[in-house]
């Protein structure tokens, strides 16, 4: 791996604009469970009808992670990397808002997350993960109706203002790195990206973004940022 950890390191300190696309597997070590375990959880017969069930099992999935788990090596390691001038953005299909309990800033969540969140009866909002960590679903102040998070308000819809900022980033991006995802929902934003541009994949399974990137490191992005941080 050290030649292509070694590669990796030039192609982000020639860079002049970087985006990280980010999945379930950059989570893995922080608490957070695979796409497949998430619909296993989630739709489970009556889940979605009663609040209690609800709550279980977003607790499963996200909640626990967020609220009694740090951040991975790999959201901390793309925080650095954007405080030192070398990450533009990080667009992700994530609900458990990891990378802003890491510290980075430029974060497209085009899927929502748990920041973003629904009175079902009144359509007020609540944008604060915080609502999240009383033990139980939290109710609307105002009418009393349940609250969801966005994905779950909008049956898996995307927000258009965070796929606007993905497309926009990705667009100018001279490096793409792929991280820990099998690039679903990548529909929404894919096609702006630079053809030129060069694309990194770190994941260590197979995926669609295997023939056409530039370096494939088919490694756990932990370990892959734990080595770069010694070359660099």
């Amino acid at each position: 791996m050290d030649d292509k950890i070694k590669k990796l390191s030039e192609y982000i300190q020639r860079s002049r604009y970087t985006v990280a696309i980010t999945g379930a597997g950059i989570s893995l070590s922080a608490g957070g469970v695979t796409y497949r375990e998430l619909a296993r959880i989630h739709f489970r017969p009556g889940v979605m009808r009663n609040p209690e069930k609800m709550y279980e099992a977003f607790y499963r999935s996200y909640l626990d992670s967020m609220f009694h788990h740090e951040p991975s090596l790999s959201h901390k390691a793309l925080c650095e990397m954007e405080q030192e001038g070398n990450l533009q953005g990080i667009i992700t299909t994530n609900e458990d808002c990891m990378h802003t309990l890491a510290g980075s800033k430029n974060v497209a969540e085009i899927q929502g997350s748990y920041q973003v969140n629904v009175c079902t009866g009144c359509d007020r909002h609540y944008d604060d993960y915080r609502i999240w960590n009383q033990g139980r679903m939290p109710v609307c102040e105002v009418c009393g109706g349940t609250i969801l998070p966005y994905q779950r308000y909008s049956h898996i819809g995307l927000l258009d203002g965070e796929v606007e900022k993905a497309r926009n980033w990705i667009s100018q991006a001279e490096l793409i790195l792929v991280i820990g995802t099998n690039g679903y929902f990548g529909s929404a934003y894919w096609e702006n990206h630079r053809r030129d541009a060069t694309v990194v994949q770190i994941n260590p399974g197979r995926t669609q973004f295997d023939k056409i990137a530039n370096l494939n490191i088919k490694e756990e992005s932990d370990a892959v940022f734990a080595a770069l941080m010694e070359v660099q």
